[in-house]
């Protein structure tokens, strides 16, 4: 028979474990657990990660101003850095040049007559076609007669964009290139990019209407990585309004001008009202002197509205090559202006 357990033993506490054995056995994993592997964590790292991490490219040795002068004639033992004006430029080089995800439209709006729109439409794609290498189309959707196939350069056709919709079954299939277009588009030389011009026929004009636009959108978009669209004083015109949908970055202009302003602003108010409200937050306000001298109290005006409304202001400068009307002569712009529409253009980009 056994003895049994003393009163006084069953009262003594259990001797407690360890407190690191204790603490080993928390941590310990269960004997099947096995440890994960990198590759199936859902933050492991892949290709493009590695390949963002990358260091930035070396800003390279001046090549304007004085200090680029001082490198030349040093032969390179002398090689200052790039001045803050050149290192601006290179910036904005860098986003025009951005990739893109696809085609993208550019629609350059303002209700009023001489606001600057076709102007811009022209130099917008210029500096497109210079930074990025061609594959970029300035294109007059107007309603009536444009003056985009005026100011763009000739070619040895009349043909416009009414032409190119009748013939549009020509480039349904695939094989079609680029090169196809060109009976109908006009090619701007240096500038490296492509003129669609209007019909000139008031009459026939009218035919381009919302479908039609879509249809030659749909076409072009094929053939350009960049699309700059003018377009004409109606608002309320089918075509103008597809413009307006199809684009990925709307431009607004105006001269430094009470009237241009006055179209910008109620351009800007009639948008918000049809539902593009987010497209506007995001839209380029482009502010073109139109003069030597400007008038300063009624630029800050502008800017105060319009800094509100869209994504960032710009202001671009009066130059007497661009009074004239004629075609536009990209050699003849002054420096300065040559520099603003590259800054008015990477800004635009950055939309894309």
């Amino acid at each position: 028979m056994e003895k049994p357990t003393p009163f006084a033993t069953l009262l003594q506490p259990p001797v407690a474990a360890p407190a690191s054995a204790l603490f080993e056995s928390l941590l310990a994993p269960p004997a099947d657990a096995t440890p994960p592997s990198p590759a199936a964590s859902p933050v492991a790292p892949n290709l493009a990660d590695f390949l963002s991490s990358r260091p930035p490219a070396p800003a390279g040795p001046a090549e304007h101003g004085w200090q680029g002068a001082v490198r030349r004639l040093s032969g390179g033992l002398v090689s200052p850095t790039p001045s803050s004006t050149e290192r601006r430029q290179r910036t904005a080089i860098a986003a025009v040049q951005r990739s893109l995800n696809g085609p993208r439209t550019i629609v350059v709006l303002n209700p009023k007559g001489g606001a600057h729109k076709t102007t811009a439409t022209l130099l917008i794609a210029a500096t497109f076609g210079i930074y990025r290498g061609g594959y970029t189309l300035a294109w007059d959707n107007n309603e009536t007669m444009g003056t985009l196939g005026v100011r763009a350069q000739a070619a040895r056709h009349t043909n416009t964009a009414v032409d190119l919709l009748r013939d549009l079954d020509r480039f349904g299939d695939a094989r079609s290139r680029v090169g196809d277009l060109d009976n109908y588009v006009r090619s701007q030389g240096d500038a490296q990019f492509d003129a669609l011009a209007s019909d000139l026929d008031p009459a026939g004009a009218a035919s381009i209407d919302d479908d039609a636009f879509r249809k030659l959108h749909t076409t072009l978009s094929r053939f350009y990585r960049v699309l700059v669209i003018d377009t004409g004083n109606n608002m309320r015109a089918s075509n103008w309004e597809a413009a307006v949908d199809t684009a990925d970055q709307l431009v607004i202009v105006s001269t430094i001008r009470e009237d241009t302003g006055y179209g910008a602003a109620s351009l800007i108010d009639g948008l918000r009202q049809k539902g593009h409200a987010d497209k506007v937050a995001q839209a380029v306000t482009v502010l073109a002197s139109p003069s030597k001298t400007a008038d300063e109290q009624l630029s800050k005006r502008l800017h105060d509205h319009f800094r509100q409304l869209t994504r960032t202001v710009v202001d671009v400068p009066y130059d007497a090559s661009l009074v004239g009307g004629g075609p536009l002569n990209i050699d003849a712009l002054a420096p300065r202006t040559r520099a603003a529409w590259l800054q008015a253009t990477a800004a635009i980009a950055e939309g894309l």
